[in-house]
This record gives structure tokens, sequence and C-alpha cells, in this order.
């Protein structure tokens, strides 16, 4: 525990996202100034015991602090801490502001309609559901590795939850949207920043596996709030562009 002494890091105990609970700790250490630019984070090993949680955990914490772009891991050497201001990724140099008037609407549209779904879907869905939550979540994962903007793997996402609230009214509203109520469905090829992409899409899918995670939980009020919080950044993301013209 050598490392937990040192670093003040607390073993994980609370429910929820593990992954999430260690990221949060590593983060502030970071962006506080408390582990500087250049230093070398613990080993993974070192991490888990200090933390009290597996490698798995681990791994989805660090690929958290890559997506933004806090530290790199490199073979031989270890895990870096590259600055200790968060450089959000962002899919696209410049967007018209038509478009991101409209990316802007359709975010408010869902911030109303599915952060209630995630919470329902995490109270009433069934075997069935899971399976194929996870599927669709296996889905954009491994088109988003093959370097796609992973648009209709992100609405099947945000859809098959949509489904496993049951309610047949919230399908028929939420169903003819298509992946063009996804974001990046909007934007021009030519605009698209292909060095942030996949960071971006990094991010994206961390914050997919933490309503994933609450929904199988059966933890609607975490499933709301991740819902919420997944939306909620992506709409405020969008709105820079709006204060950049």
């Amino acid at each position: 525990m050598a490392v937990s002494n040192e670093w003040g890091v607390k073993p994980i105990t609370r429910e929820g996202s593990l992954s999430k609970a260690v990221l949060e700790q590593l983060e502030q250490r970071i962006t506080s100034g408390q582990t500087p630019v250049g230093s070398k984070l613990p080993t993974e090993s070192e991490l888990c015991d200090a933390f009290g949680v597996s490698r798995t955990v681990i791994r989805e914490a660090m690929t958290h602090l890559k997506s933004l772009g806090l530290v790199e891991t490199r073979r031989g050497v270890g895990t870096t801490v590259l600055r200790n201001e968060v450089d959000a990724p962002r899919p696209a140099v410049h967007i018209s502001p038509r478009t991101v008037e409209d990316i802007l609407q359709v975010l408010e549209l869902r911030l109303t309609l599915e952060p209630s779904a995630a919470e329902l879907a995490a109270y009433r869905h069934d075997g069935e559901d899971r399976q194929r939550l996870e599927a669709r979540h296996a889905d954009f994962a491994a088109v988003r590795a093959g370097q796609s903007q992973a648009r209709r793997e992100d609405f099947a996402f945000h859809h098959t939850i949509v489904k496993a609230t049951h309610n047949v009214f919230f399908d028929r509203f939420y169903e003819p949207l298509s992946d063009s109520m996804i974001p990046r469905s909007k934007l021009l090829s030519i605009d698209i920043d292909m060095s942030s992409t996949a960071r971006y899409l990094e991010l994206v899918h961390q914050e997919h596996t933490r309503i994933l995670e609450a929904i199988l939980e059966r933890d609607g009020a975490a499933a709301r709030q991740a819902m919420h919080e997944h939306l909620a950044r992506s709409r405020d993301m969008y709105a820079e562009y709006r204060e950049q013209e």
C-alpha cells in the first residue's frame, strides 16, 4: 500500500462505476498539479493495490485519462503525465453556424427524453434487452476501433435503451429520428478533425459504458444521471463552436 500512502488515494468502496471512481481521483491529482507534468504514474499493479480494484478497472480509468489528453503510455516507459489541463477532444475543426444550431436543438430534445428513458430501462429491462444492450455497445467499440465515425452504431445503442423502456410510445417517437440525431451525422467530411476523432469517440465510448453499467445494475438514478451528463457534455461542446463565430 506504499502508493496509497504516498499519493493519498483512497481504496474504492462506494457503489457505482469503479473505473469512474478511480478516474476521479487520478484526474484530480493531475489537474491540481499534485502529480506534475512529466512525472510517471505508478504501475498498473501498484494502482490495483492502492485502489483495491482489478486491472480491468485501472485500464478503463487509464483509457479515459488518455482520451482527455492528460497522459500517454509507452511500452517500456510507463504512463507519463502530458498536461494538467483537460484537452477535451472535438470531432471537427469548424462547423457552420446553421449546423451548430440544428445540433443544439436536437440535443435539447434528447436531453428531455433520454435521461428518463435510461432510468426506465434500468428498472424494466429483461434478459433479452441486456443481451441487445451489450451487443450494441460492443458494436460501437468495434467500429470505433476501425476508425469509423460510428454514427449508426451510436444511434443503435441509444435506440436499444429506448426500446428497453418497454414503452411503445417512447419507441415510436424516437425511431423516426434515425442516426440523423447523432451530431456527427451533420458534419461535413472536410470539417472533421481526424486526429481528434479517435479520442473523441473513446470519450463517447467511456460515457456509454457508464450508462450501460448503471442500467444493467438496475440503478435508475445513476442511469438517468449518466445519460444526462453524456448529452449535456455534448451540448456544451457543440455550443463552443457557436461561441467561436
